[in-house]
């Protein structure tokens, strides 16, 4: 909860470096180069829906959740601007299902990281699993530890915080340190984990 409103208090004031206004191309190089096939798609933490919007508009059936009512309402103004047929809902996935589902891609840019325990990690791992369908795949970016850090930026997490919490429900095809998508002249580190759903 305390998180949840860090996040809210992060919107209203406006001081939100994640939101960069395009679609990250982190996200952009998976779905193009893997590929991922257009399907159904949940967008966790979809912020005010860049990522979402871009699925959209290649294809993606696409529905995005965020705890963030201010971000949500931007998502529905931005995609309406666009005619993105995306939705948009205020939930918190880890409370409560998302309706829609099975989906066959889950996409989260930053939510991943900002749980702070094991037990939090792999109960989400087992939340994502429970939305994805038969080999439904699963791209997280998440803060990478490996970066020295003196100011501010992401949670950081270890390639073995991803392990621990994934491998027993998902097969990682690859997990690559790379960078966020980012307006920052130096944009903070990243992992790139793509997964899939075990039987």
């Amino acid at each position: 909860m305390a998180e949840e409103n860090r996040f809210k208090r992060r919107y209203q004031t406006g001081n939100t470096p994640w939101d960069i206004g395009r679609a990250d191309p982190n996200l952009i190089q998976a779905v193009t180069t893997v590929p991922i096939k257009p399907c159904s798609v949940l967008d966790i933490g979809c912020g005010t829906g860049d990522n979402a919007i871009w699925l959209s508009h290649n294809g993606f059936r696409v529905i995005g959740v965020d705890t963030s009512e201010i971000a949500i309402e931007k998502a529905v103004e931005k995609a309406s601007q666009v005619n993105a047929g995306c939705i948009f809902e205020v939930a918190n996935i880890l409370r409560s299902p998302v309706e829609g589902g099975p989906f066959g891609f889950a996409f989260d840019r930053g939510f991943f990281h900002t749980l702070g325990s094991d037990k939090e990690r792999e109960t989400f791992a087992e939340t994502v699993n429970d939305h994805l369908g038969k080999d439904g795949l699963w791209l997280s970016l998440l803060g990478n530890a490996d970066e020295l850090r003196n100011g501010p930026g992401p949670p950081q997490r270890t390639a073995r915080d991803i392990v621990n919490a994934v491998e027993s429900r998902f097969e990682i095809l690859s997990l690559v340190s790379g960078t966020f998508g980012s307006n920052r002249p130096n944009p903070p580190r990243a992992w790139v984990c793509l997964m899939r759903k075990r039987q």
